[in-house]
């Protein structure tokens, strides 16, 4: 398995974020790479490579350019606003919510960072945009493997993607790095790319940037948002919109689901993108939902990972792999590479 390592994700490292009412030390931490990465070289999977060079404007084919212009220059506006911010991250706390008026751009930069925003939980810092920039690279560069002719490709990153939309950032993450990888396949001749989300929580970027069109099949296997983040979508009924309709496929499962009831919900997935005749594969691959993760609600266990992957090759599609949500950071490396090399074996079988 050809890795496509993030070798600057460690410039994004946030002190603390809002979660439950008060401050608390980041969950979304550089450790989670590390024993991802550790746990390949161990292993020895397949070699590591840094990403190719690579146009930041192809980033405009998937958010809106006034969103990439804000959080390219978000920190040295914070700085000027007082040089004493240097020392701490920004986080958001001013939203527009209904009847409010998104379409004009503020001047000042807290309503700015409101307006691009949808949390308190994703701190931004100096190195913030370098990292999910990079994170891109990864992503695009393993969409281009596979375009030539790589059976599969892992992108191993963060920050993470899949929460980012269009034109918002917020769980974490900043630019959605699955739909870079997906944007590049259909930019390579794929007719229909499928994106499959199986973090624990819905990929609402991706939804919503993929929701009108039937080029890009998106479905998502997640915590029901009744009960969990980001809760305004992810429910069954979301089906997509326009061109898009009956492209939009999510599967939402209740909090102590195990990997039996979770395995038949990816099956469904899995039957639905073989339905639209996808060409290739996108797999946002979150492990929060192991039975440890301190931010999660599912119950598999490093096991399950192994047959995961199996599942996945039996798609029988080029794929790329984005690494996305873990937080049980001592696990997340065995769990992450166990679909990986389940993948794989399975693949070469």
């Amino acid at each position: 398995m050809l890795t496509i390592y993030n070798d600057q994700h460690a410039l994004h490292q946030g002190k603390v974020e809002m979660f439950r009412g008060e401050l608390v030390p980041c969950f979304e931490v550089p450790a989670r790479v590390d024993h991802v990465k550790h746990e390949l070289e161990r292993r020895g999977l397949g070699p590591l490579q840094v990403p190719d060079a690579f146009d930041e404007a192809l980033l405009a084919r998937v958010h809106a350019p006034r969103y990439l212009d804000f959080i390219a220059h978000a920190w040295d506006e914070w700085v000027a606003l007082d040089p004493s911010n240097a020392s701490r991250d920004a986080l958001p706390s001013y939203w527009p919510t209904r009847g409010m008026r998104t379409d004009v751009l503020p001047k000042s930069f807290p309503a700015r960072m409101g307006l691009f925003s949808f949390d308190a939980g994703t701190p931004l810092m100096a190195g913030s945009w370098a990292a999910a920039r990079h994170g891109a690279a990864c992503a695009w560069t393993a969409a281009q493997r596979v375009i030539g002719g790589e059976r599969a490709a892992f992108a191993l990153t963060r920050p993470p993607g899949h929460h980012a939309g269009a034109d918002f950032f917020g769980g974490y993450c900043f630019v959605n790095n699955a739909a870079v990888a997906a944007q590049a396949l259909r930019d390579a001749g794929v007719e229909r790319v499928a994106v499959l989300d199986v973090d624990y929580h819905h990929g609402n970027g991706t939804q919503a940037i993929f929701y009108e069109r039937s080029d890009v099949h998106f479905a998502s296997l997640h915590g029901d948002p009744l009960t969990d983040y980001p809760y305004y979508l992810g429910h069954a009924d979301e089906r997509g919109a326009g061109a898009g309709l009956g492209f939009n496929h999510n599967l939402p499962l209740a909090r102590g689901t195990g990997f039996a009831t979770w395995r038949a919900a990816l099956k469904a997935a899995l039957d639905g993108i073989a339905a639209v005749r996808a060409g290739a594969l996108v797999v946002s691959l979150g492990v929060d939902t192991f039975e440890g993760d301190p931010v999660a609600g599912f119950r598999l266990q490093s096991d399950d990972y192994l047959r995961m992957g199996e599942d996945l090759a039996r798609a029988g599609l080029p794929t790329v792999f984005v690494f996305e949500g873990g937080y049980a950071v001592a696990e997340v490396g065995v769990n992450a590479v166990n679909v990986l090399q389940g993948f794989e074996q399975q693949a070469a079988g």
